[in-house]
């Protein structure tokens, strides 16, 4: 699989820059006074830094819980996605959508966590029972 790249306004990029590289362990690649390009599991994600707040974004119900229809993230394997809920309580971070398990027992089983960064852009983390599935209907 190739990488994708992803560029997203950030509000602060010092806290950004903790947020990533000290929260997440993501490793930090060029920098500039107004971006940082950061390692996310492979993939290369932008922070640009912006003048104004970023704007509240729309939500879609899923499972009766209000998804950030504009988010991204990783899928992580089982042991690192449940590594990484812990580590995020343990942080205290709030999180949009609690850590839970989607499809219990069907196809398609997967963990889903969904959080923001400091900037506001929300997070998902996701991992599959069986990675075979994660185009499954």
């Amino acid at each position: 699989m190739q990488p994708f790249h992803l560029a997203f306004p950030v509000t602060d990029l010092t806290k950004t820059r903790d947020f990533y590289e000290g929260l997440l362990g993501c490793g930090v690649g060029r920098t500039s006074e107004r971006w940082i390009d950061f390692d996310f599991w492979g993939n290369q994600i932008t922070a640009h830094l912006i003048d104004t707040d970023a704007e509240h974004q729309p939500t879609n119900a899923v499972d009766g819980k209000n998804v950030p229809v504009s988010h991204f993230g990783a899928i992580l394997s089982w042991e690192e996605w449940e590594a990484l809920a812990e580590k995020l309580k343990t942080h205290g971070i709030k999180f949009i959508i609690e850590p839970y398990i989607r499809f219990q027992g069907e196809v398609g089983e997967q963990a889903t966590m969904f959080f923001l960064d400091p900037s506001g852009n929300a997070i998902e983390f996701k991992s599959f029972k069986d990675f075979a599935q994660i185009f499954a209907v």
